[in-house]
């Protein structure tokens, strides 16, 4: 990790609310109207969010995984809105990185709030532990 990560950097990214980031079981005959922002799209946006940011702010060969998601989704985004998504690391300890995340729509000054963490991995090492992990699954099958 670069000495860059730390806490109170902040970052801001804007979604469109496309079709795929949408619920559809609203949606009665084809009515667009009643298709709003899925929440796992949301939790889906605010994980890509922190992880892109993170990069800037990592050595080669690490990323990060998310370990824990804790979103309260408050208010509906229609189809075609957006969303702005910001990011504010809160704290750093060792690999572990906290994140406050709020959003919001040209609407609804607040559509969703709540806290996300990641972890910053070394990716080989990870891949040779996942590799581990496979080969005992497939001796057990």
């Amino acid at each position: 990790m670069k000495d860059t990560l730390k806490a109170g950097i902040t970052i801001t990214r804007k979604f469109e609310i496309d079709q795929a980031r949408t619920i559809d079981f609203l949606s009665g005959d084809g009515d667009d109207g009643a298709r709003v922002y899925a929440t796992p799209a949301l939790i889906e946006d605010i994980e890509a969010t922190c992880r892109d940011f993170l990069l800037e702010h990592l050595d080669d060969g690490e990323d990060t995984l998310g370990t824990s998601v804790n979103i309260k989704h408050l208010a509906p985004t229609l189809l075609g809105m957006w969303s702005e998504i910001t990011v504010t690391v809160t704290g750093v300890e060792g690999r572990a990185v906290s994140f406050e995340v709020t959003a919001r729509d040209g609407i609804d000054d607040m559509i969703a709030k709540g806290k996300h963490d990641r972890f910053v991995i070394d990716v080989a090492q990870t891949v040779g532990r996942l590799q581990q992990k496979a080969d005992a699954w497939k001796k057990r099958s």
